[in-house]
Order: structure tokens, then C-alpha cells, then sequence
């Protein structure tokens, strides 16, 4: 099914769902079927609205909604926050092309705990903006670790991302100081400090330390930089790595 028509089919669910929390005789679609169906996508688990998980069926959701809502208004607003975070996503999956492209890259590796971290990324780029910052990094982090694992490249566990990336560009030529041309020199010294920037915006912001009083919570659009820049960089590593090993 395209993300097109899944989008539609969920948000059929939630509109389902408004009109049996608001008692409309003219409920728009099968709640268990369209239950079944999102459910059915593992992947979306952290999105999906936790009443979803617990109401197997129209009876459980009825139970549920009467006794946390006196008001309709309370109910729809409810519904429509806690399937906010599904929609957006799905729909932007739509937008992001590029999303998509990386993912492809992604599974290439055939290793599932980063195309796992790939899509914690993407599911939490709007719901949790900090964990998402904190997925990126390690998604990086990951790629690096893995290719270096499979040119038998040693490393301390403990090596900073930075330190990381050094070692794979330099096995990987990618190191600036590897050309002569300026223009590659530019490009290459560009993704160091990419590398650089991820790793001081996942310490800022990301979940991975505790904040003190006066921390600022990141933005959906700190998430979505942090996102876009690491998926392009493991994907772009992980493509360099396969191709150096296609020409030996």
C-alpha cells in the first residue's frame, strides 16, 4: 500500500474513532479492520496512540473514552492529539523522497540495527525531537563502527564520533588531505564538520545527558537537520565502502 493510501486508511481510524467517542450513529469505517492494519506496522509502534494497543474492540475503546472524557470536545481533541504525531509522519514520508533514497542505502548494509536506528530517526523527528538528535548520532555512529569492523580496523569503544570518522575517511580516502584538487578538499573538510556539528548539537540537545534549568528543548527543525545530515553521511559512508570493496 502507498504511504498515500495509508495515510487515508489512519485517518479514516481516527475519524472513526471520533465519531463512536461522540455516540455518531454513522460511524465512517471497521475500527477492528483499520486496528489490525496499523498495527500490522511494527514500526510505527512508538507513534501509535496507546489506546490503540489496549482496545481490541469498539466495546474496550468506548469503555476507555467514557471514563477519561465527560464531553465530546474533550474526546475529539484527544483523538486528534494522539494521532497528530502518526499523521505528520506518515505524511511526510510522502514529502521526503530523499527519506526514502536513504533507506535503500541503509538496508544495503544488511545490518538490522541500523536500519532500525534509521527509522527510530524517522519516527521520532516530530514526537520527541531530542531522542530523535540522540538516534541520528548514533546512527553515525553505527555506520562507522561497522565499516571499520569489516575492514578489521581497530578502535576504542570509547572513541569520540570524531575520532570515528577520521579512521573510516582515512581508510575510505575520504580525508581532505588525501586530494589535491580544492574543490574535493572543500567537499571532504565539509563533511568533518558535519560530523563535528552532529556530535555538539547531540550533546546540546539530544536525550543522552541530563539538562540543567535553564535548558531550551530543541525544535522539530533541530531534529530534522540532525536526521537529514546523519542519514546522508552513513549512507554516503556505507555506498563509499561498498564500492572501494567492489574495485579490490
Amino acid at each position: 500500500m502507498k504511504h498515500s493510501e495509508f495515510y487515508l486508511r489512519m485517518e479514516l481510524l481516527q475519524n472513526t474513532l471520533v465519531a463512536m467517542s461522540t455516540q455518531d450513529e454513522y460511524e465512517t469505517g471497521d475500527y477492528q479492520k483499520l486496528r489490525t492494519e496499523l498495527l500490522s506496522h511494527t514500526e510505527l509502534r512508538e507513534l501509535t496512540p496507546e489506546f490503540i494497543v489496549t482496545c481490541r474492540n469498539k466495546s474496550y475503546f468506548w469503555q476507555f473514552i467514557k471514563n477519561k472524557f465527560a464531553h465530546y470536545s474533550e474526546r475529539r481533541q484527544f483523538i486528534w492529539k494522539s494521532f497528530s504525531p502518526l499523521l505528520n509522519y506518515i505524511e511526510q514520508i510522502d514529502s521526503s523522497p530523499s527519506d526514502q533514497i536513504t533507506k535503500d542505502s541503509i538496508e544495503k548494509s544488511g545490518h538490522s540495527f541500523i536500519t532500525s536506528q534509521w527509522q527510530k530517526c524517522l519516527e521520532r523527528r516530530s514526537s520527541d525531537p531530542e531522542a530523535a538528535i540522540t538516534s541520528a548520532r548514533t546512527l553515525l555512529e553505527t555506520v562507522l563502527k561497522h565499516v571499520l569492523d569489516n575492514l578489521s580496523i581497530e578502535y576504542d569503544h570509547g572513541d569520540d564520533l570524531q575520532k570515528l570518522y577520521r579512521k573510516t575517511a582515512k581508510e575510505l580516502n575520504l580525508s581532505p588531505e588525501q586530494h589535491k584538487e580544492e574543490v574535493f578538499k572543500q567537499i571532504l573538510g565539509g563533511m568533518l564538520s558535519a560530523v563535528n556539528g552532529l556530535a555538539s548539537l547531540r550533546n546540546r540537545y539530544g536525550d543522552a545527558h541530563g539538562q540543567g534549568i535553564k535548558y531550551i528543548r530543541p525544535s522539530e527543525r533541530h531534529a530534522k537537520l540532525a536526521v537529514n545530515l546523519a542519514g546522508t553521511m552513513a549512507s554516503f559512508i556505507y555506498e563509499t565502502y561498498e564500492k572501494n570493496q567492489d574495485t579490490h
